[in-house]
């Protein structure tokens, strides 16, 4: 697999996170419930472990962004992940603003898309200018 997919595919668990519903949705409580029992975890869908557990993937979401900047976009989309990882979570557990989270969500995603975009590369003689 090549290293850019591995890459972009690292910022996924962030971005599901911010997609997981809340606790308190009469809606959805059941869903979220069912879907952490199905793989082992039932005690994930207290409210007690909601916070530690969408900081830790938000977490490994721009952290994947931080790793090997330098060798493809620099530290823009990792800023950028950071603002977007900042409103999700603010958003979802302190403003309570819908608005906050998907702007978030927004700005993660466009951070990790922007992050798996390939470098445009040039070829030594353009750099110093020789012309054919």
């Amino acid at each position: 697999m090549n290293a850019r997919v591995k890459h972009a595919a690292a910022t996924l668990p962030g971005v599901g996170a911010a997609f997981l519903p809340k606790v308190v949705c009469p809606m959805c409580s059941p869903v979220y419930t069912a879907l952490l029992s199905s793989v082992g975890l039932p005690f994930l869908a207290t409210a007690r472990y909601l916070l530690p557990v969408t900081f830790s993937l938000v977490t490994i979401a721009v952290g994947s962004l931080y790793f090997g900047a330098a060798a493809r976009r620099g530290l823009g989309p990792f800023w950028l992940g950071v603002v977007g990882a900042a409103g999700l979570v603010s958003g979802r557990f302190w403003l309570d603003s819908v608005a906050a989270i998907f702007v978030g969500v927004a700005l993660l995603g466009a951070a990790s898309i922007w992050n798996a975009i390939p470098k445009r590369s040039s070829c030594p003689a353009c750099e110093a200018g020789v012309s054919k």
